[in-house]
């Protein structure tokens, strides 16, 4: 396998990596109202698991506020039943036609487990990243070995690689410091 597509296969992987923290940090509470915190939730509808969005509209008017307006008017009971008992601390209301779903800002002792998690999540992630650097490694030296390449070309090939690493290192601590200076300025 040549040097460039080595590389490029680590950066795709890399990628998708910093991609999954991204889609894992906005499932963190910062208490702003957003969507996204309700995109695990799924209610049931006509004896099935459905996700919320596929049965009504979600929306945030203001930054402390979720409505969600179910297409039909029998799922409001449902719904405010689900995001109760579901984990995310939520207390919705409804009148029957539509769902409110206040979010709450987080207590300062809350906010330091969200920064922990987010903190955690970071790990994973640069877990990952040195996982793929390992293999792509494995890979050049597989290749030096069976004298594809030159002593040289593993050389620069190795070098390559760790310099990805570092950037994309250096991108999930960029990620979560900002996740975490929004969590921490409720």
């Amino acid at each position: 396998m040549p040097l460039a597509e080595i590389r490029k296969e680590t950066e795709r992987r890399m990628v998708v990596s910093i991609d999954a923290l991204k889609a894992e940090l906005k499932h963190l509470r910062t208490g702003r109202a957003s969507v996204a915190l309700l995109e695990g939730v799924h209610v049931e509808y006509y004896g099935t698991p459905t996700p919320l969005n596929q049965v009504a509209n979600l929306s945030t008017p203001d930054a402390t506020l979720i409505l969600i307006q179910p297409w039909e008017a029998q799922l409001c009971p449902v719904i405010e039943k689900t995001i109760r008992t579901s984990d995310l601390g939520l207390n919705p209301s409804s009148d029957g036609r539509v769902v409110r779903v206040p979010v709450p800002s987080p207590t300062e002792e809350r906010r330091k487990e969200i920064v922990k998690k987010a903190h955690t999540l970071a790990e994973q992630a640069k877990v990952e990243i040195r996982h793929h650097r390992h293999e792509a490694n494995d890979k050049v030296k597989k290749e030096g070995k069976a004298s594809t390449i030159s002593a040289d070309e593993e050389k620069r090939g190795l070098d390559e690689i760790q310099k990805l690493t570092d950037r994309y290192v250096a991108e999930v601590d960029a990620v979560v410091k900002a996740k975490e200076t929004d969590i921490l300025a409720r």
